[in-house]
């Protein structure tokens, strides 16, 4: 166990490191400066590494990984390595195949954690949109408790470690949950989470399912001009939150990550600068008083940087409801 993480025991026994690298990028972003950016991470101590298909830079994170691995900084259970199951692989049939292509392709006996990345089902296909001729997403119809199935099958295959889901609301919580035959139930959700958009009611169901909340967007994103609205307020510049952090004298990134873990929650920090990477570790070397907590809980106004409005008419569509 490495003494700079803290860990938060899942519903099927497995530790997870309560702070994890985010390794979504924007478009501007070259591949390199991610996998750069990774391997730094591991040397100044972090452990917990999220990834996904659909970031389309997954290949140089799992080489990062494995070049930390072969110069000795790490061994490979040293590291809790996290992806995702992409929308156009939810027919239970491809759920698998496309777990092991990875896998296989990296030389990786399995992943620490996969989740189901969104509850929409896309057209199978090698395209992460799918498109018809008039640039509308194609979507597909999927039954996500057969997907769920399928997903047990590969923590029982051992090709994955645990399983959990990625931006579920309350309702397709309990549809897996009440699911006849559940041999497995999802050991996280891992939701946009940050002051602004504090999922205290999520968080709460979450708890009282045992299921673990993994925060993304814990800083206000990266406001990636693809999906983040300019006029989308900026939450590290927050006055709130950055008298909470002068306070502390520690910055206002800091004090929002550190708000996640009082309050039970697994947060992901994303950064590609070497300064703010070693500083996000800091989060275990202070703590917040129940006064600040309250003040932060205070900044919510349920506004949600990443609303995928481009795909708000699919049945599945999860950020319609309350929570």
């Amino acid at each position: 166990m490495d003494s700079k993480q803290q860990y938060v025991k899942l519903s099927d026994g497995h530790l997870i490191p309560a702070l994890g690298l985010g390794t979504y990028a924007t478009e501007e972003t070259s591949k390199t400066m991610t996998m750069e950016a990774t391997k730094f991470a591991i040397d100044a101590g972090f452990r917990h590494i999220d990834s996904a298909y659909a970031y389309r830079n997954e290949e140089e994170v799992i080489l990062a990984i494995k070049s930390k691995i072969a110069d000795g900084t790490v061994k490979r259970e040293d590291i809790f390595f996290t992806s995702k199951l992409w929308c156009t692989f939810h027919r239970p049939e491809l759920v698998q195949p496309v777990l092991e292509k990875v896998l296989k392709k990296h030389h990786l006996d399995y992943v620490d954690l996969y989740l189901v990345h969104f509850p929409m089902s896309l057209k199978p296909g090698e395209q992460i949109y799918p498109t018809d001729k008039h640039g509308k997403l194609i979507y597909d119809t999927v039954d996500l408790c057969g997907t769920w199935e399928a997903m047990e099958k590969c923590k029982e295959a051992g090709l994955a470690k645990s399983i959990g889901v990625s931006n579920f609301n309350r309702r397709q919580l309990e549809m897996i949950l009440n699911k006849p035959g559940l041999q497995y139930k999802p050991v996280c959700n891992q939701v946009e989470c940050h002051p602004y958009l504090n999922q205290s009611k999520l968080l709460e169901y979450c708890k009282s399912k045992d299921i673990v909340l993994v925060a993304y967007g814990a800083l206000g994103t990266q406001r990636d001009k693809r999906w983040v609205a300019p006029s989308a307020p900026f939450l590290l510049e927050d006055p709130v939150l950055c008298a909470v952090a002068k306070k502390h004298n520690r910055s206002p990134a800091l004090v929002a990550l550190r708000y996640q873990l009082q309050r039970g929650v697994v947060v992901l920090a994303q950064s590609l600068i070497e300064k703010e990477i070693k500083e996000n570790l800091q989060v275990f070397e202070f703590q917040l008083t129940s006064e600040d907590m309250k003040v932060l809980d205070g900044l919510n106004r349920n506004f949600r940087y990443l609303p995928a409005e481009f795909i708000a008419d699919h049945p599945n569509y999860p950020f319609s409801d309350e929570y």
